[in-house]
């Protein structure tokens, strides 16, 4: 039992390790989102300057863009140490004390989804991140006081998927907000050409091309992309992994040739078939799919929208002339 667990241990040390090993080490290896990059850059070299702790700044946009591989960079450059929490694990008032209250001078404070984390945990942060300082009701009624905790001045990175779900108080509290773009497939391309050689695999330059074409404009698929591809040419005892190996591995995870995998082929399917290619609205179309509501608006649609698939109307979602074209 105890060599199985040591075991688990191992192997998920082995997975976290590899995974940073294809973040990039340094602002230099850091590809694409280039205004949001140069503002980081100028704001991590003035903290150091200054000797303190740099502004606060809010990162917004899809998941899997690069905004924690930022946040790392940012606690690196800067020399301190990186603490990462998730919005929805913060249940209780306490729960971010804790985490506040141990953070030396200057570290970085990164909360991903920070959206989703309840107003009345959100309240701490207001003083913590404007006056470097903790207030904490204690007791009720007419007994009740306000203590004060002073915190070291620290740096907060939130990130978010739905930047219009944080309660403005909070929002106006980061100096600086940046917003993430999808890639291109030239920067995609780039990408995956740097880990493929940092998992050592010989990668043809015509599969490199059709891995970024299909990964939805996002890094972390084409990495993902990239392992099965990797996965499929070794089985096969290909020296090489060629245009034929990623095909042939997408065509397994059922993904075609615009990145489109099978939910997002439901999803334009159920439009045409139930709704008459639409206007629908989103609760309709979330329960003929039995997905949930946020799933389908932060995961699947905004790369049907940006691809001009699907269209959002005032009467609801409805499909483009290409998605009806794609689906033929």
């Amino acid at each position: 039992m105890h060599d199985e667990r040591f075991l688990s241990d191992s192997i998920k040390s082995s997975e976290v390790e590899h995974d940073t090993k294809l973040r990039p080490q340094n602002f230099q290896e850091y590809v694409g989102q280039k205004r949001v990059v140069e503002n980081v850059e100028l704001m991590v070299k003035s903290s150091v300057k200054r000797n303190a702790a740099m502004d606060h700044a809010l990162l917004s946009g899809p998941p899997g863009l690069g905004k924690t591989s930022l946040a790392m960079l940012i606690a690196k450059n800067i020399g301190s140490e990186l603490h990462v929490i998730s919005g929805p694990a913060i249940e209780k008032k306490g729960d971010l004390a804790a985490v506040l209250t141990n953070l030396a001078p200057r570290d970085v404070l990164f909360i991903d989804e920070i959206h989703r984390m309840h107003i009345s945990v959100e309240e701490i942060l207001y003083s913590a991140m404007e006056d470097y300082r903790l207030d904490i009701l204690i007791g009720q009624g007419a007994s009740a006081r306000t203590m004060q905790i002073d915190l070291v001045p620290f740096t907060l990175v939130g990130a978010t998927t739905r930047s219009g779900l944080l309660s403005n108080p909070l929002r106006d509290r980061f100096m600086a907000h940046l917003h993430f773009d999808y890639y291109g497939s030239d920067e995609l391309a780039v990408i995956i050409s740097n880990n493929a050689k940092k998992m050592s695999i010989n990668l043809e330059v015509k599969a490199q091309n059709e891995i970024a074409k299909r990964s939805r404009g996002t890094p972390r698929i084409a990495n993902r992309i990239l392992r099965r591809v990797r996965d499929f040419a070794l089985v096969q005892d290909h020296e090489k992994v060629g245009v034929e190996d990623v095909v042939q591995a997408l065509r397994l995870l059922d993904i075609d040739e615009l990145g489109l995998d099978s939910m997002d082929r439901k999803i334009l399917n159920v439009i045409k078939d139930y709704y008459q290619s639409g206007p629908v609205g989103i609760d309709a179309l979330c329960a003929t799919l039995g997905e949930d509501k946020q799933t389908v608006e932060e995961v699947y649609e905004p790369y049907l929208l940006k691809e001009g698939l699907l269209l959002r109307t005032p009467r609801g979602r409805a499909l483009s002339e290409k998605a009806l074209n794609h689906i033929k």
